[in-house]
């Protein structure tokens, strides 16, 4: 406790040095004749395979689609690993900023990091592309004029997922979630949808960020009855949850519900334990002869790996940055994001997609089944994917802090929810 008590106070610190420390003005133009670009996220820890050497990968494709260059400026590629510990993730940051000349951070880190970081690129005018980091606070109450959110958020994600099992009958919840800001942000957005739509959440357990034994969490979840038991976590823990709860046997009595699954989880837990779960995902590797392509060229890039939602984010993340960088002829912050949000992103994944005023990307979201081994005809042949979710629906949630996260050229772009509930035509898959 003394540690956890030591290791605020450092973060507090630097960020009370960094808070009343003289912003430099900056002339138009590329500064230092170079474009630096910042990864930061877990690379060895529980949301490595999230993110880590894989958007990295992801990051130096789409650099390399550029040429490594922006009329003659050369672009460099600086990583960090985070390892989950927001003073580290502060410290990264300021060293970035201060010493190495950091022109923009992709983030894929703990939402706890992620806040801590917000707040320095805000003061400093440097763009952050979250690409993994779902905390909906991000383009809500704790937005910033600095931030765009590329995946979808603990709000967009599990509304739909919420709707169409209340609509089954599955109307009793438990929770068993994540004990940091990101899970409990995950569960409160979660439980307003549940309640709304008539249901009932029966409890809740939290778990420790890096849990291995989840026995005891799991028998309480299976003591509650509840219908449904949502896991609010990611990365190792979910995989962790969910085998261990196909061996207590609670599948066969309630219905395991994942508010946000990455593919390369699928992956890795293996259709056996996932067959026939439902999901919203924003991105399928295999939907287009064009996202198709990238996943192969993905794959022998790195290793002969997936491509997941969160690294395909980082790669249109970067690639619109320095689409905006190369209209602008700048790297400044205001001029480049006032680009950004302007221009639709037209990408392998996303078609004419717009970035709300509040840094939100509003791209769909399209609903899946995990399909059945026997279903699985090749190598990461694992969704069907059954309908589409609009990215757009006027009078959807309140928008607190709107003012403070839009600047005067971009309020025009205004949205309300990211999706639309309504799951509409399914995708070609040609």
């Amino acid at each position: 406790m003394a540690k956890l008590n030591i290791r605020f106070l450092n973060v507090v610190v630097m960020l009370g040095a960094m808070l009343f420390a003289t912003v430099p003005l900056r002339a138009q133009g590329i500064s230092g004749d170079v474009i630096r670009i910042g990864i930061m996220n877990d690379q060895n820890g529980p949301y490595s395979d999230n993110c880590g050497l894989g958007s990295v990968a992801s990051a130096r494709l789409a650099i390399s689609d550029f040429g490594g260059v922006i009329n003659g400026k050369k672009i460099e590629l600086v990583t960090a690993d985070d390892q989950n510990k927001p003073d580290i993730g502060v410290a990264v940051a300021l060293r970035w900023l201060d010493n190495e000349g950091i022109d923009v951070i992709v983030g894929c880190s703990a939402s706890s990091i992620a806040l801590a970081v917000q707040d320095i690129m805000k003061v400093r005018k440097k763009p952050y592309l979250l690409a993994g980091t779902a905390g909906s606070f991000f383009t809500n109450d704790k937005c910033s004029p600095m931030t765009t959110q590329w995946m979808v958020d603990t709000y967009a994600q599990p509304k739909a997922t919420v709707k169409a099992l209340l609509g089954q009958g599955v109307d009793t919840w438990f929770f068993l979630t994540v004990d940091y800001a990101f899970g409990k942000g995950w569960q409160a957005d979660t439980t307003n949808f549940i309640k709304a739509g008539g249901g009932k959440v029966v409890g809740s357990v939290l778990h420790p960020l890096n849990s291995s034994d989840f026995s005891s969490f799991l028998l309480t979840a299976q003591a509650s009855g509840a219908k449904a038991i949502a896991l609010a976590n990611s990365g190792a823990d979910f995989g962790n949850s969910i085998k261990q709860a196909q061996e207590f046997g609670l599948a066969q009595k309630q219905l395991l519900v994942p508010l946000g699954l990455m593919i390369s989880q699928t992956h890795g837990i293996g259709l056996r334990d996932l067959q026939n779960v439902r999901l919203t995902t924003p991105f399928y590797w295999d939907m287009t002869l064009e996202s198709r392509a990238f996943a192969k060229r993905y794959a022998e890039a790195f290793n002969g790996q997936i491509l997941n939602e969160a690294k395909a984010a980082t790669y249109s993340a970067i690639a619109h940055y320095l689409k905006a960088v190369a209209a602008t002829g700048t790297d400044e912050g205001d001029a480049v994001m006032r680009q950004m949000k302007n221009t639709p992103i037209n990408d392998f994944e996303m078609k004419n997609v717009s970035i709300r005023a509040d840094g939100q990307v509003m791209r769909p979201l399209y609903v899946a089944r995990i399909k059945t081994p026997a279903e699985s005809k090749y190598t990461y042949d694992y969704y069907e994917i059954t309908g589409t979710i609009p990215p757009r629906k006027p009078g959807g949630r309140p928008r607190r802090a709107r003012a403070i996260c839009s600047s005067r050229h971009d309020r025009k772009n205004r949205g309300d929810d990211p999706v639309d509930v309504r799951p509409v035509s399914v995708p070609p898959q040609g």
